[in-house]
């Protein structure tokens, strides 16, 4: 009897064992052990992107002839590529294919690309012919050349795209069965740890190679680079938790806004009926903007017959969270223009004309000034957290030492100034430039434009960031960073139309423009006064987007409500397969 029961005890242990079996598996793989791969992957695609990013100015009109607004142009178009398509890749990672399978894709990209775009400056048919004969004229650039150096840089965007959105979530998937808040949170301080050393190497040690070695060598170091990069992630490829494709999160917002303009034509009515979803994040259906409830609305009348299948119509959690979306839409209009100054080439210009030289035998390359900016930015944001936030809180009482609009509105305030000394620097070294005495004016007067942009974008980028997360639901918090880099891929596109239109402008008639490639016959210090005027039209820009935020969402009628009947009447739980 004892025998049997034994037995049977034994058959019950070892059916929930093989039930758990996957689980276990799970928890197997993952861990600390592997974020030595993801780290190390997302580092060195940085240190690729970044030191091509900060010097590429400088090929482009040597190598291939180009003017400085076409080069900012181009840099300012593959910049917007690199961030704005990583919405897509946050998008296929989710639906279609997976994070690892993304980043393991992004990061061959990237390293056919950065091989590509080497292979312009090894092979002397990728490029057109060198000007710096006496006797020699520029010959153009053909269109294979163009398409050969476009395909190279499209491929890194590429290969950007996929890594960046993907990288840290991915990490955070390896620790995710371990339960310890802790290790998550390691996690993240080593990874942006990491991230901002791998752009500081590449703005200084990766920047230097190329300036003292050559393009060649120079672009052979990314191409090293990448290659570990890839390599190091795929090492770890048996390591790693890869967790299946669910429904993606945009699906939902794209329903709201086609069932909303399909019954745009019905009128609520107090009894309708709302459909809730039966998950933890319920909400209430609000009064603003009260067109989009129309998606939620259930009743057998609908035409399209969506209102009689619940499933099929989108959930009043699903609508709040588009409403949510749109509240935040104006304000984050106002941070576009940040980015676009962010995104200019033409400091580098100016430091490549002026005294470079910290001692006899050591010039700091033009390239590596914005060494300043993310300095200030690392810095100012440990200060900020560590020392400036709880001496704020005792007298704001706000967690944050300042509201995150409140940081934005600096960070615009700040920007204005910095264009504001960019202009008069500028207007200092053209003065001495057009004398007939050699310029002898310090790199260094450029660092307080660089500092001031720095914590411009420390105060603005980092309280969107922090005003995002805020506003929007918890099922969006992906969302956040999606919309944070769109803005600056949008921010470096007004760039490259700006530079094209003051330089068309400027020029027309047959004068000198603005923006001409020989800055000391141009007249930069006009632009930064321009840039100086803009930014200070967007910023009552964004008192007035604050005011439309507010409207949106205080509990009193505001813009966008169409006075209708209250939602008084039933509601409908979505029933989940």
């Amino acid at each position: 009897m004892e025998a049997d029961s034994n037995q049977a005890k034994s058959s019950t242990d070892a059916d929930l064992q093989k039930k758990l079996l996957p689980d276990n598996h799970q928890i197997q793989k993952g861990g600390l052990r592997t974020m030595p791969f993801i780290i190390v992957n997302e580092a060195f695609e940085k240190v690729a992107s970044y030191g091509l990013v900060s010097n590429m100015i400088f090929y482009l009109m040597e190598a291939y002839h180009m003017e400085a607004v076409t080069g900012t142009s181009v840099l300012c178009i593959w910049s917007a590529a690199s961030t704005g398509l990583s919405i897509f890749g946050a998008l296929v990672s989710d639906s279609y294919l997976g994070r690892f399978r993304v980043i393991a894709i992004g990061s061959l990209s990237s390293f056919i690309g950065v091989t590509f775009l080497w292979m312009t400056a090894i092979v002397p048919q990728l490029t057109p012919e060198s000007c710096q004969e006496p006797d020699t004229s520029c010959s153009p650039t053909t269109p294979t050349q163009l398409g050969f150096l476009f395909g190279s840089l499209g491929l890194i965007s590429i290969g950007s795209a996929c890594i960046r959105p993907c990288s840290i979530a991915f990490g955070a998937d390896q620790l995710k069965h371990h339960n310890n808040q802790r290790l998550i949170d390691s996690y993240f301080n080593w990874y942006y740890a990491a991230s901002t050393i791998s752009t500081v190497i590449a703005s200084t040690v990766v920047v230097y190679i190329e300036d003292q070695f050559g393009w060649q060598v120079g672009f052979a170091v990314p191409v090293l680079v990448m290659f570990c990069s890839a390599l190091m992630f795929l090492l770890g490829s048996s390591l790693y938790i890869k967790f299946e494709v669910k429904k993606s999160p945009f699906s939902g917002l794209f329903q709201v806004i086609v069932v909303a303009f399909r019954n745009r034509k019905i009128r609520l009515l107090p009894n309708d009926c709302y459909n809730h979803s039966n998950e933890t994040d319920r909400v209430e259906l609000t009064d603003k903007m009260r067109f989009l409830n129309k998606a939620c609305v259930v009743r057998d009348v609908n035409i399209g017959s969506s209102g009689s299948n619940p499933s099929r119509v989108p959930t009043v959690e699903k609508v709040e969270s588009f409403k949510s979306l749109i509240r935040i839409m104006p304000v984050w209009s106002s941070g576009i223009l940040l980015f676009t100054n962010i995104a200019q080439n033409f400091p580098t210009l100016q430091a490549e004309k002026m005294n470079r030289n910290i001692t006899s035998w050591f010039e700091v390359p033009a390239a590596s000034f914005t060494l300043f900016t993310l300095l200030t930015i690392t810095i100012w944001i440990a200060f900020y957290d560590r020392v400036v936030v709880p001496f704020l809180a005792k007298f704001t009482h706000e967690p944050r030492g300042l509201h995150p609009k409140t940081r934005m509105g600096i960070g615009l305030v700040l920007s204005i100034i910095s264009m504001v000394v960019s202009a008069i620097v500028e207007s200092i070294r053209l003065g001495l430039a057009n004398s007939n005495t050699t310029v002898d004016m310090s790199a260094m007067w450029l660092v307080p434009q660089f500092v001031l942009l720095g914590l411009s974008e420390a105060f603005n980028a980092v309280g969107q960031m922090e005003f995002y997360y805020s506003e929007l639901p918890k099922s969006m918090a992906s969302l956040a960073m999606a919309v944070f880099m769109v803005s600056m891929a949008v921010g470096a596109l007004v760039g490259s139309l700006l530079t094209n239109v003051v330089d068309l402008v400027t020029s027309l008639g047959g004068g000198v423009s603005w923006l001409s490639s020989d800055i000391d016959v141009g007249h930069v210090d006009y632009y930064y006064w321009l840039l100086s005027f803009l930014n200070l039209l967007n910023f009552f820009y964004y008192l007035i987007c604050c005011r439309v935020h507010r409207s949106l969402s205080s509990p009193e009628n505001g813009l966008f409500d169409f006075h209708e009947a209250g939602e008084e009447g039933c509601e409908i739980i979505e029933d989940k397969p």
